[in-house]
């Protein structure tokens, strides 16, 4: 399967770095025009973090504490704004991004000692903040589900963001949690364009499996929402209303959005992605529309207007958010969730479930 990185930017926090011969690359591709160089195996790191909670004061943020499973994400989507943490790792914001994965094996047990502390207080949860915590490998290792299980225990509201079919293996959990309004969850959908998303998002479920989704979800008694993000101007924007329509037709409940945002080596990344996947001619033109909602830059660090971009491309398209969401009645754009159903469950403690 493919990556969303081709290449691995330099770190620019490492002296080292590693460049590729481009006179071997060309050898190989004489001798064989379809060569391709081979695709890098996934490598999994254990991260013995001693803490789980992140804390953020961000105003244009609907949570204040989120928790990450994961650190690198193997979804590959060449647009993530998350791309550039990893270079703090050492690793590099390409192909090191999708390859080489952080797994916070204790996170349970981090997550269990947190809540049972006098001093926590009950607040809802972004699970995860930056990379998906329903990437592949949760599959096999079962860290956000023991995360969820967790939460459940003390009735602590979170709030999920995902882009993959396997957050309905946890409708379970998540619909125990919404029966005390503890539990939403918001599926990104980038494109209805199936073609589109797999080379944008190479490891994510397709669109039909992300409305699929939201549906079961929704069933189960979980509310779900859909989140339009990122928009790329001049390659999926165009696609917001569909994706909306699509998205209340499957059983979402209320929707947001945000404008693609490219800090440091993540706009490398999808610089060369574009190079891959558009003629030169729409590559200029999307890195322009990008630069026009960013005040002539690729990223915009400021809070409120990173989300969403400025200036009147930007405008017109959270109009047009606004006007398709209450034509199609979806009820806001933020889920509600409370913490007045929160119980502290010390280690050891029995109780009747009430």
């Amino acid at each position: 399967m493919t990556r969303g990185a081709g290449t691995n930017p330099h770190n620019p926090f490492e002296r080292l770095r590693f460049e590729e011969d481009p006179e071997a690359v060309a050898e190989m591709r004489r001798a064989d025009p379809d060569w391709e160089p081979p695709s890098p195996k996934s490598v999994f790191y254990e991260d013995d973090t001693q803490s789980l909670i992140t804390r953020n004061d961000s105003p244009d943020l609907s949570f204040e504490a989120s928790l990450n499973p994961y650190r690198g994400c193997e979804h590959g989507c060449s647009y993530c704004y998350a791309r550039r943490y990893h270079e703090y790792l050492g690793f590099s914001a390409g192909l090191d991004f999708e390859t080489k994965i952080m797994v916070k094996t204790r996170a349970a047990s981090l997550l269990r000692a947190e809540m049972s502390r006098a001093s926590w207080q009950p607040r809802k949860l972004a699970l995860s903040g930056v990379t998906d915590c329903y990437q592949p490998v949760e599959r096999r290792l079962g860290i956000t589900r023991g995360c969820l299980e967790v939460l459940a225990e003390f009735r602590n509201p979170v709030v999920v963001i995902t882009k993959n079919h396997l957050v309905t293996r946890d409708a379970d959990m998540l619909a125990e949690l919404a029966r005390h309004r503890a539990a939403a969850v918001l599926v990104s959908i980038t494109s209805l364009d199936r073609e589109l998303a797999r080379t944008l998002e190479p490891r994510a479920s397709g669109p039909a499996m992300r409305l699929d989704a939201i549906r079961i979800l929704a069933e189960a008694g979980v509310p779900c929402g859909v989140s339009v993000a990122p928009l790329i101007p001049g390659l999926n924007d165009h696609e917001m209303p569909a994706i909306l329509e699509a998205a209340r037709g499957a059983g979402a409940t209320f929707a947001t959005w945000s404008m693609v945002r490219l800090p440091g080596s993540g706009a490398e990344v999808f610089t060369e992605w574009l190079g891959r996947h558009v003629s030169p001619v729409k590559q200029a033109t999307i890195l322009e529309r990008i630069r026009e909602v960013h005040g002539g830059r690729l990223n915009d660090t400021r809070p409120l207007v990173r989300m969403r971009g400025e200036g009147p491309r930007a405008e017109q398209t959270a109009l047009l958010f606004r006007a398709v969401v209450r034509r199609l009645g979806f009820a806001g754009t933020r889920p509600e969730v409370t913490t007045e159903a929160f119980r502290r469950r010390e280690a050891g403690q029995l109780e009747l479930d009430l």
